[in-house]
């Protein structure tokens, strides 16, 4: 797919264009289009000549026209003050060329030339978005591994007789010429005279940015550690492997990080800053009649801006955060809904104002330690109820009935979850940042799960309510591994939901209290600590005095009513990722029982209501016919 030897046809079509092509094209396009000679012109020329000898001939001749043509889109941008500069730069670098100069030195120099030429035309040469080689990869296995093979070797079925050959992308003397932004623009233009077609029509903006991160981890080894250098993704987008070398950068670090580019560190301030100006980039798009880059951006917007302040933002106003939310799911939709632009502008609007006053609560940084108190304990409260309500109905069951291998299983998958959440949070502290986008598909995809589990879980209690169908059941089944590894899977799944929420809060509240503020956010875990476990006491102790039928309805109706919640909140963790849309509703909200006032949301929940009348009406008629059997 990607050529990087361009063929004398790919030169010559240019000149021997009309001059109204230059007076049709767009300025930008012409810039990027130098920008993506240049770019190559750097990579290229240092293979051509060595100790001032051509040792390629074909292409050195190449290389020198080349520059004619870097020369005539030069001279056909717009007039300012700084494009003689450019044309000297190119002259200077025809001459270079000409005198077959070291091929560092060149490539340098082109460099440099390109530098200048965004500067003064404001090319932007790094992403909106944060780009993500895991969205590339299906990207490259559509359109590039048939030419370019699986593993980039240029060896793929369809690459086989082509003049020139695909390239090998795991040359990492050739990618370490290249920045990202050269693969970017390269994946936009193609390369006319070749096989190599342009994508701008197929993949928008953000996917040739995936598709190009993606490339780069060809020649790329995994990341050393955290203690790397950290590289702005303006500098993993602009500049080359060979450029940070020469400066006597970490090269390993950057190679590494231009192919799994993670989010940058920001504060409160700049994450909301960063959610508008993407929006603004997302209006844009719309205008220009691009929908679907658009919604990617009024995605990315949230996920990777405003997002990662919302548990910081909970903290002092929950109803501010919500209402902000709202108003960035409201734009996402009208995009979505194909509304007018002036609508969209409306909605970014009012988006725009919830941002500003969501910042100006944030604007003090810090938290007293009373509300850091009763921040800590209500996040773990909210948190570990619903976790603790599901191990304690169960735990208290299964020793009511002496069945103790389940009960071992029980803790067991509690155990494990904990493990889980830990290993998790290293993960995400000292190997990888875990995407706005991952973090939401991860908690609804386990809500959900959890939700159809604890709904299983709650109707096989109502049909064992009664002490005969609960004894055939122990011969039948419990005493077996099928019933302790169901336990095992509900309580793992039950305590991992909630304790990885538990860990993005706390991470959020650590930062915001500051130094001062830690002794009372340990203070109020300590304390949500406490409640959590007397209420678990409690429920256990009260349940050994409940008739066994009693017992197995009220233990039925509370895991039921847990499946609604879990299904709300999967569903809205699933819009906040983009994966599904909103469709706001006029209805209350309650965000511990997780009813939303979105249509999808509560047809989830409404299916989770349907499934257990079902599941219900079911045992109902099973109980009535064995009465008329035996009677």
């Amino acid at each position: 797919m990607i050529r990087f030897r361009f063929s004398l046809s790919w030169l010559m079509l240019p000149l021997l264009a009309s001059l109204s092509f230059f007076a049709l094209a767009e300025p930008l396009d012409g810039a990027a289009q130098a920008l993506h000679l240049i770019g190559y012109i750097g990579a290229d020329y240092p293979a051509t000549v060595a100790d001032g000898q051509v040792v390629d001939a074909g292409e050195y001749q190449e290389q020198l026209e080349f520059l004619d043509v870097l020369q005539g889109l030069i001279v056909a941008l717009p007039v300012q003050a700084g494009r003689a500069e450019l044309e000297q730069g190119v002259g200077e670098l025809h001459q270079a060329i000409a005198e077959r100069q070291p091929g560092e030195k060149v490539a340098g120099a082109a460099r440099k030339l390109g530098a200048r030429l965004a500067e003064l035309y404001q090319v932007a040469q790094a992403p909106v978005l944060t780009p993500d080689p895991e969205r590339g990869a299906p990207l490259y296995a559509q359109h590039c591994s048939v030419c370019h093979g699986d593993s980039g070797l240029g060896d793929g079925p369809a690459g086989i007789g082509l003049e020139p050959a695909p390239a090998n992308l795991r040359d990492a003397a050739r990618l370490d010429r290249l920045s990202l932004y050269d693969l970017y623009n390269t994946l936009g233009l193609g390369i006319e005279g070749t096989d190599m077609p342009a994508f701008a029509d197929q993949l928008d903006e953000r996917q040739r940015w995936d598709l190009a991160t993606y490339i780069a981890g060809f020649s790329a080894a995994p990341a050393p550690g955290q203690a790397q250098t950290r590289f702005a993704m303006s500098e993993l987008a602009g500049r080359t492997p060979a450029e940070i070398a020469a400066a006597g950068g970490d090269v390993a670090a950057f190679r590494a990080q231009r192919a799994h580019p993670v989010l940058e560190q920001r504060g409160p301030q700049q994450l909301i800053g960063y959610t508008r100006s993407t929006l603004e980039h997302s209006l844009q798009a719309y205008r220009d009649g691009d929908r679907e880059q658009a919604y990617d951006l009024s995605v990315g917007a949230y996920l990777e801006g405003f997002e990662l302040v919302e548990g910081a933002l909970d903290n002092l106003d929950a109803v501010q955060r919500k209402t902000t939310e709202r108003a960035l799911m409201a734009y996402r939709q009208a995009l979505q809904d194909g509304a007018s632009v002036a609508q969209a502008a409306q909605a970014l609007e009012r988006a725009k104002a919830e941002l500003d006053k969501s910042a100006a609560l944030l604007a003090d940084g810090a938290m007293d330690d009373s509300l850091s108190f009763f921040a800590s304990l209500l996040i773990l409260l909210r948190e570990g109820l619903e976790a603790i309500l599901v191990l304690a109905a169960i735990l208290a069951f299964l020793r009511n009935t002496g069945q103790d291998q389940a009960v071992r299983s029980v803790h067991i998958g509690w155990g494990l979850a904990l493990l889980a959440g830990v290993a998790t949070w290293a993960v995400a502290a000292y190997l990888i940042d875990i995407s706005g986008a991952q973090r939401e598909l991860l908690e609804g995809a386990t809500a959900l799960f959890a939700s159809v589990v604890l709904l299983w879980v709650g109707v096989w209690m109502h049909d064992r309510r009664h002490a005969a169908a609960w004894q055939d059941y122990i011969k039948s089944s419990l005493v077996g591994g099928g019933g302790r590894f169901g336990f095992a899977v509900l309580a793992f799944f039950s305590v991992y939901r909630e304790l990885f929420e538990v860990i993005l809060f706390y991470e959020t509240l650590w930062l915001q209290a500051g130094p001062a503020g830690h002794g009372a956010v340990l203070a109020g875990a300590a304390a949500a600590l406490v409640l959590l476990i007397g209420l678990a006491w409690v429920i256990l102790r009260g349940s050994r005095k409940l008739p066994l039928a009693t017992f197995f309805g009220v233990n039925a109706v509370l895991l039921c009513v847990l499946s609604v919640v879990f299904a709300g909140h999967g569903v809205a963790a699933l819009q906040e990722a983009g994966v599904l849309g909103t469709r706001p509703v006029a209805f209350f909200e309650f965000d511990w029982l997780g009813i939303h006032a979105d249509a999808w949301s509560l047809s989830a929940q409404g299916l989770a209501l349907a499934g257990i009348a079902l599941l219900y009406g079911r045992s109902l008629l099973g109980e009535r016919r064995r009465a008329a059997a035996q009677a």
